[in-house]
């Protein structure tokens, strides 16, 4: 395993046991999932819910309601109270896969969370606290979006209290091997072989 491995897996050992909001940045396919994983699994959150949310993948339309959880009426289609992501999170880690493409509409929302952290649900009016670690990963520069205006710079600020930077396979070519058995291992658990 390479240096910048190890020493990113001892900064992770360290992080996990603090509520810091951590920003994991890194091209695509440089495990920021698993560093994602593995602060919540050295933490003393471990045992509770880890929640993963991939912002891009949830269209835009119902990704407030994925995430905050809903009432009953508050929409068309809304027969019962839905319990959002950050709500199931409660007590353990919030995942929050992709930050940079979570659209600026719901920026805001996710701020008053992250300062007072307390949700509403969609069509709710009773604040609901809860307790959880957020942790963040992009692959995109995030100041360049604020500098187009299509990332909110306090928003920025409040993810980024630490940020783990992950340095791209190429430059770290001892690595691979670990990474391609961590995922043979987890595709022989998730086909039971």
């Amino acid at each position: 395993i390479s240096p910048a491995i190890q020493e990113i897996r001892a900064l992770i050992q360290r992080l996990a046991h603090s509520v810091l909001t951590v920003l994991i940045s890194g091209e695509s396919g440089t495990g920021k999932d698993i560093a994602a994983r593995l602060l919540h699994k050295y933490s003393d959150r471990y045992g509770k819910p880890f929640i993963k949310v991939n912002c891009p993948a949830i269209p835009e339309s119902i990704l407030e309601s994925e995430l905050f959880g809903y009432e009953k009426g508050a929409f068309t289609g809304a027969a019962r109270q839905t319990i959002g992501k950050i709500e199931t999170a409660h007590g353990g880690t919030l995942f929050l896969d992709e930050i940079g493409d979570l659209p600026v509409s719901l920026q805001a929302k996710l701020l008053r969370f992250l300062q007072e952290r307390v949700i509403e649900r969609v069509g709710g009016r009773q604040e609901i606290p809860v307790d959880v670690r957020i942790v963040c990963a992009t692959h995109q520069a995030l100041k360049e979006h604020i500098s187009a205006g299509r990332f909110r710079e306090d928003l920025f600020y409040r993810l980024n209290v630490v940020e783990l930077n992950l340095p791209p396979l190429r430059e770290r070519r001892e690595d691979i091997l670990a990474l391609a058995n961590q995922f043979i291992k987890e595709f022989a658990q998730g086909h039971a072989r």
